[in-house]
């Protein structure tokens, strides 16, 4: 078996070095980090608390990764319930679990990113709302180092699955039901979500088919699920339109305060079915996700991979519904 030893004789370094270097420690040059790395790789070196682990048997630690880039998603309640229903899964199943925010592994480059999760004796990946803007995590996925499951990006290989709803029907439902209970749409605002992500291609597909169906002017914004910025276009749009279609809750606030300073209605949908929707006291359609159940069911699939199962896709169900402050007032 191939020792620590082993890699630093490799690279010309000592061997605290190279721990150094496998713990992504900064205090570290750029060309000792690539020298070790390349000896690293080279030599197929797994680091000792690894090895130990997998002659056990016991090798199955899950690193979460939550999206934090847009910093709403950190104090919602949506990523609450997917950690509330990994950590119970988790128990279920006898796993341990780490959590990571996706930001962690910007400065690091895909031969870092994987050294230091296995350096933290991680075989196991869940990856909540994969950004485009992390390649590093792409390449991981197509490399198949580790059990992976996607919740909401549809990426599948032999050991990766993913779990969402179908993003296309949810949009389309929602989107529909808000046009049909109202007698004059011409002319719609749809705020979308991060420009060339997975599921923003997906719900913006369903809006175009509504177009053709309908045949209304459709004027696609990108709010990159902000409410802030929500609230700018949606000030500069408001008064050449008369519906809006938000790509989440969060965005679909912002219209509404956005709409009340201008002293206009114009009806607006959500999308996430968060408890904070009720609170601007204006009932609005959103499509409710259980955010809960979508990361349990992550660790079922998890589970088959580690069973031998091949990566594939399950959909959970949605509901389209109309929150209210009534809805979400404390009894």
């Amino acid at each position: 078996m191939v020792s620590i030893n082993d890699v630093a004789k490799r690279a010309g370094v000592a061997k605290s070095t190279v721990s150094k270097v496998l713990n992504n420690y900064s205090l570290v040059s750029n060309e000792t980090r690539l020298k070790v790395e390349k000896a690293v790789e080279e030599l197929g070196y797994v680091p000792n608390s690894v090895a130990i682990s997998l002659s056990k048997k016991e090798f199955n630690r899950v690193g979460l990764i939550v999206d934090i880039r847009h910093n709403s998603q950190f104090v919602d309640e949506i990523s609450m319930q997917y950690l509330t229903g990994a950590f119970e899964k988790a128990k279920e199943y006898h796993l341990e679990v780490v959590t990571f925010f996706s930001s962690q592994f910007d400065e690091m480059n895909y031969k870092q990113v994987t050294a230091y999760l296995k350096s933290q004796r991680i075989n196991c990946l869940i990856i909540y709302n994969l950004s485009i803007e992390n390649k590093n995590l792409y390449k991981i996925i197509e490399k198949q180092e580790f059990f992976c499951v996607l919740v909401d990006s549809p990426i599948i290989n032999d050991r990766t699955s993913s779990v969402s709803i179908d993003q296309f029907s949810a949009q389309y439902d929602v989107a529909k039901k808000t046009f049909d209970e109202n007698e004059y749409i011409d002319k719609v605002l749809y705020i979308a979500g991060g420009a060339g992500g997975y599921i923003t291609n997906q719900r913006l597909d369903a809006m175009k088919k509504l177009k053709d169906e309908y045949g209304f002017e459709l004027i696609v914004k990108y709010g990159d699920f902000n409410e802030y910025k929500a609230r700018e276009i949606t000030l500069n749009h408001a008064r050449k339109i008369n519906a809006i279609v938000c790509a989440s809750d969060l965005m679909a606030i912002g219209a509404v305060f956005a709409l009340t300073e201008l002293d206009i209605f114009r009806p607006v949908s959500g999308f996430d079915g968060i408890r904070l929707m009720g609170y601007t006291k204006i009932a609005m359609n959103t499509v409710k996700q259980n955010f809960n159940l979508k990361s349990k069911q992550a660790f079922d699939e998890l589970k088959k991979l580690l069973d031998g199962e091949k990566g594939q896709h399950t959909e959970i169900p949605y509901e389209v519904c109309r929150i209210d402050y009534m809805d979400v007032i404390q009894k």
